[in-house]
């Protein structure tokens, strides 16, 4: 038998990779590559009894679970590349011995229970089908909210109490819903807003997202928290185009991580990816008490290749966003958006998580390209305000703002006339997360058609409105008595004047 740590390119026999099936000698097959894991199954996140289930035979269906096809590749040296899996020695009842867990794990995605993509009408239907198709524990993690879900609801109810002002006889016989961010045209003024471990939601994730978003034209946020290394995501979107055969600019989001040089590397790669813009998320130094999320546990097994967070259970629950987000740094301030200048010379830096005026105004004094509004779709700080009022508070309290920066915003868009309202009041374009996790139930086909959807559902909007373009949008289009005594007017409490005797 030939040593440990052999020519990496040499076909390896069924005989004898079964030979090696023990603790401390043990091999496995991951897409037909040969590895030895012998000194890695102690330190394995989910524990070596799983790596013991698979030693000796083919891993591939239970390690791409929950794993991005490169992370094996990254993680393990070279020496640990046994070889090739000669295929001509595979045998039926080799393929059988392991082709099953012991326990099997559901996957993301129940067969046979979603309703035919053609039949989805609206947002509200992907959201139904999603809920009949996903695993508990991602169905948890999606919509879990902050301790009492308000400000999640309120995100999409405020938008109910802020009311059309159609226009009328006007030449609205053809209508153009095309628009730019940070200079790049995109087809409508719709983001896929930064979303962790999509791997939950389909095999291939924030690649598929991806490849949906170029094929419509429209940007994707790739996070911090992806399932899948930044250059796979990359790989998987720069093999997609859109309709007019451009490719259109991908975002990162960078949660800064407690350890900079982590980032800065991070950032290094963002950029020689080519990557149009830095989104850095600032509403969530620390994560949010989603309880529905902590109440079912964790797949111990889920490691992140970006962030190198791993879950564990513990004694406050099993919640996939708290868990993993150990390494964000809470000591993050202004000063540091210096640093982020460095760390990612040249590239636009939007600040996302602004949820006052004050905070607006200290962007723009900050320098920075765009400010995204933004509760973390309520999973953060419950009782934080809805996004659009965000949206009236900045045009109240610091309008000027609008002619420094472009504005994005996210939170309850389900409908192309949320999207209509944001953009009368500001915005120049809308993220949209969950939204997009219901759609790729579907995979690229389920995006294109959910945002076919809300683009239409806008253009729509557009028209009853007298409006045949982006740029005629205005706020006398709405009315928003019903919300306007829910916006602050500055900084003070109208009538309770104390102040703190320390300096924030």
């Amino acid at each position: 038998m030939e040593a440990r740590g052999a020519p990496n390119g040499r076909l390896v026999r069924v005989e004898e990779i079964v030979a090696h099936q023990t603790a401390d000698d043990l091999w496995l097959v991951v897409d037909d590559v040969v590895y030895d894991l012998s000194q890695f199954a102690p330190e394995h996140p989910g524990g070596i009894d799983v790596l013991l289930q698979y030693a000796g035979y083919d891993a591939t269906a239970a390690y791409s679970e929950v794993h991005s096809p490169a992370l094996i590749r990254i993680s393990l040296p070279a020496s640990r590349r046994i070889g090739i899996l000669d295929k001509s020695t595979v045998t039926e009842e080799w393929l059988r011995s392991r082709s099953q867990p012991t326990s099997p794990k559901p996957s993301a995605t129940v067969p046979g229970v979603k309703p035919p993509l053609q039949s989805l009408i609206n947002a509200h239907d992907f959201r139904l089908a999603a809920q009949k198709s996903y695993t508990p524990k991602a169905w948890a993690f999606m919509t879990s909210a902050a301790t009492d879900c308000l400000t999640a609801e309120r995100n999409g109810s405020a938008y109910s109490n802020i009311t059309l002002r159609p226009r009328v006889l006007r030449d609205v016989s053809t209508v153009d819903a095309t628009t730019t961010m940070l200079g790049y045209r995109i087809s409508t003024p719709i983001f896929i807003a930064p979303t962790s471990m999509g791997k939950l939601f389909h095999p291939d994730g924030e690649c598929e997202l991806g490849r949906g978003a170029q094929r419509l034209g429209i940007p994707q946020c790739i996070s911090t928290s992806c399932s899948f290394p930044l250059p796979e995501v990359m790989d998987a979107v720069e093999g997609e185009q859109s309709a007019d055969g451009e490719n259109i600019p991908i975002f990162f989001q960078l949660y800064v991580d407690k350890d900079r040089r982590k980032s800065e590397n991070l950032l290094r790669i963002v950029q020689e990816r080519g990557i149009k813009a830095v989104f850095v998320t600032i509403d969530a130094p620390v994560i949010g008490k989603r309880e529905a999320d902590e109440r079912l546990k964790a797949d111990e097994s889920v490691k992140l290749p970006m962030s190198g967070m791993t879950a564990k259970n513990d004694t406050k629950g099993g919640s996939l966003g708290r868990i993993m987000g150990h390494f964000i740094d809470a000591s993050l301030t202004w000063d540091d958006i210096a640093w982020l200048r460095t760390a990612a010379p040249g590239l636009p830096i939007v600040l996302k998580g602004i949820q006052t005026a004050m905070d607006a105004v200290k962007a723009m004094e900050a320098g920075v390209e765009a400010i995204y509004i933004t509760n973390h779709g309520g999973r953060s700080l419950d009782t934080a305000p809805a996004t659009i009022l965000v949206l009236l508070e900045l045009q109240k309290c610091c309008p000027q703002i609008f002619d420094k920066m472009e504005v994005y915003i996210d939170g309850g868009i389900k409908r192309g006339s949320d999207i209509f309202k944001a953009l009368c009041l500001g915005a120049k374009a809308v993220g949209i997360g969950r939204g997009f996790l219901f759609a790729l139930n579907y995979g690229k086909e389920g995006v294109e058609h959910f945002v076919n959807i809300l683009t239409d559902e806008l253009q729509t909007t557009m028209q009853q409105c007298g409006v045949t373009s982006l740029d005629q949008v205005h706020p006398g289009l709405l009315h928003t008595g019903a919300v306007d005594h829910l916006i602050p007017g500055s900084e003070e409490h109208p009538y309770a004047k104390w102040r703190p005797r320390s300096k924030l």
